[in-house]
């Protein structure tokens, strides 16, 4: 996976945006001031840090070797995706969209974004 457009997907979720809080090295992907995912994007591969439910998160770590508990998150509800060439990308995409979904649900309904969460 190439990084413009990795940065494009997770720019295109409604209301998406990104900032490096952290340094240069990780890119946040935010809506409404949240965080949804953080690239570390200068690593081989790549990881990219992800919420998910708590019980979806310990089942993905099991059945995927690219899944870990989430790098210096809360490890019940984040996980870690190391990027790796055999991992389908149709199926991270959706672990972002879960991500994303997960955290629009949570806001309240004036902050969340016009299009659907």
């Amino acid at each position: 996976m190439k990084l413009t457009p990795l940065r494009e997907r997770l720019l295109s979720l409604p209301g998406a945006s990104e900032d490096t809080p952290f340094g240069p090295d990780i890119l946040v992907y935010r809506i409404a001031g949240k965080m949804f995912a953080l690239l570390s994007w200068q690593e081989e591969p790549m990881r990219l840090n992800l919420k998910c439910e708590p019980e979806l998160a310990l089942l993905l770590r099991e059945l995927h070797p690219e899944v870990t508990p989430g790098w210096h998150m809360n490890k019940q509800h984040w996980n870690t995706i190391t990027l790796t060439d055999t991992l389908d990308e149709r199926l991270w995409y959706g672990w972002v969209r879960h991500s994303y979904e997960r955290v629009c649900a949570g806001l309240p309904k004036r902050l969340r974004p016009e299009a659907p969460c």
